[in-house]
């Protein structure tokens, strides 16, 4: 599936329900790792199957754990440790995939033995140094393998004990999640103090609650604020204690979902009902759907369920997606169709993800005949004739985000193709064939109509 994937306008008004979607990747990837971390045994349902949960799969099987897994009802029962790792040496591979990097820098810390954690050349580009400088604060023996800051990485694990870390601002807030799913297990928990605003609080405020899932009845955490002359001190403290065994079922993924949202918000009168996703969402990119009510769509969201309607017109907004950075791309294509320019602001860690976000969104969107301009961490976003895009091969960057995002744009523009469609594997194997239902819902409206 390399070549160029045309993608066929809709040609008219969809409506359709979606109660499949699969799994959330940020979710999946972080229940899999604390199941391996508790006592007992953890079956996880509705499990997303993607390039990056089998990558984190895998390593979790090279780390010894005992994973039983069934795609075909996506579920998979694993046997954790405890707070030990069974494998006393791993050498860990582990792609594109930012969450398993991350998370498994900071589990293997907690091990004993040597391991080793590698990626793609993409992965080796991606900074690293912002957690394990604390880890290091920690006691963990680190080793960069070629540069500092990067992948690859030698853990000489002998075991954490804990305690507090002062935690400057961060270019990822995986790093953040990634110290504290190890505080449990540590012999004095771990304390982190940040003295500035967390970076996409949402992704660490989902860590913490899912934590709380593995450790029921349990007071998991602590969160202070103290007054300082610069502001305010935030203090996170997890408590030593450890996992246990939890069954549970994995989201919808709101990332996943924004997509099916936006091809409804860009179509005049269609209408798109996402079941199991809804205003008691532990993911933040749930809150996307109100941006597009912001711009003129009708939204509709109830504790388990989204349901929006696409606007006559569509107009822009000026948004800080700090929190949802995962939803500036679909945004952006969003903006294309909206009467005056849409401005996305504080989304300056997008340079630091699959690619460089920022310079791809400009390159793509100018093709289409958007007026982009990047500027610091904002970028604008307008079409001055908005549904007269230009045709476009679209360049994807082996960026799964870039391919989502700009297929919405093809739904209503004659001649746009997606340069390697396949990247969508990396957390959405079954994208295309989800596009094709809103073809299909079209199709119904228009011979029902």
């Amino acid at each position: 599936m390399n070549d160029p994937l045309p993608i066929t306008p809709l040609g008219g008004p969809f409506d359709l329900t979606i109660d499949d979607l699969p799994g959330s990747k940020s979710l999946t990837n972080r229940a899999l790792l604390l199941a391996a971390l508790a006592e007992g045994t953890s079956t996880l349902t509705n499990v997303l199957f993607a390039d990056d949960t089998r990558v984190m799969m895998a390593a979790l099987g090279k780390l010894g754990f005992d994973l039983n897994v069934d795609e075909p009802k996506r579920t998979v029962t694993i046997t954790g440790g405890g707070g030990a790792f069974p494998a006393g040496s791993a050498d860990l591979v582990l792609g594109n995939a930012g969450t398993a990097v991350r998370f498994l820098t900071a589990a293997c810390c907690i091990g004993r033995g040597f391991y080793t954690l590698d990626g793609i050349a993409r992965m080796r580009e991606r900074p690293i140094g912002q957690l394990v400088a604390p880890l290091r604060e920690l006691g963990a023996d680190i080793t960069y393998l070629d540069k500092d800051g990067y992948l690859p990485l030698r853990i000489n694990a002998g075991g954490l004990t804990g305690g507090a870390v002062a935690m400057p601002p961060t270019l990822s807030s995986q790093y953040i999640s990634a110290l504290l799913q190890i505080g449990p297990c540590l012999d004095k928990g771990v304390m982190l103090a940040f003295d500035a605003p967390i970076i996409s609080r949402p992704y660490v405020d989902m860590t913490l609650r899912l934590m709380d899932v593995f450790r029921p009845g349990v007071d998991a955490l602590e969160i202070e604020k103290t007054p300082t002359a610069d502001g305010e001190m935030e203090t996170v403290r997890v408590p030593t204690g450890g996992y246990v065994a939890t069954d549970y079922r994995v989201e919808p993924d709101a990332s996943n979902a924004s997509y099916f949202l936006a091809a409804a918000a860009i179509t005049p009168m269609a209408t798109c009902r996402i079941s199991g996703l809804g205003r008691s969402s532990v993911q933040g990119d749930a809150a996307f759907a109100h941006v597009l009510g912001r711009m003129g769509a009708t939204v509709e969201q109830r504790d388990d369920s989204t349901w929006i309607k696409g606007p006559h017109r569509l107009r822009g907004v000026d948004v800080d997606l700090n929190e949802m950075p995962d939803m500036a791309q679909t945004l952006a294509v969003v903006a294309m169709f909206a009467e005056g320019p849409t401005v996305i602001r504080n989304v300056g860690n997008l340079r630091v993800k699959e690619t460089d976000r920022l310079a791809a969104l400009h390159a793509e969107l100018t093709k289409l005949g958007g007026e982009v301009e990047v500027s610091g961490d904002d970028i604008r976003v307008e079409n001055p004739t908005p549904g007269g895009l230009r045709p476009a091969d679209i360049d994807t960057y082996d960026d799964h985000r870039m391919a989502m995002s700009f297929a919405i744009a093809g739904l209503a523009c004659d001649g746009v193709r997606i340069n390697d469609p396949a990247c969508v594997n990396k957390t959405f194997p079954a994208y295309w064939d989800f596009l094709g239902r809103l073809h299909a819902a079209a199709t119904s409206v228009a011979e029902d109509g």
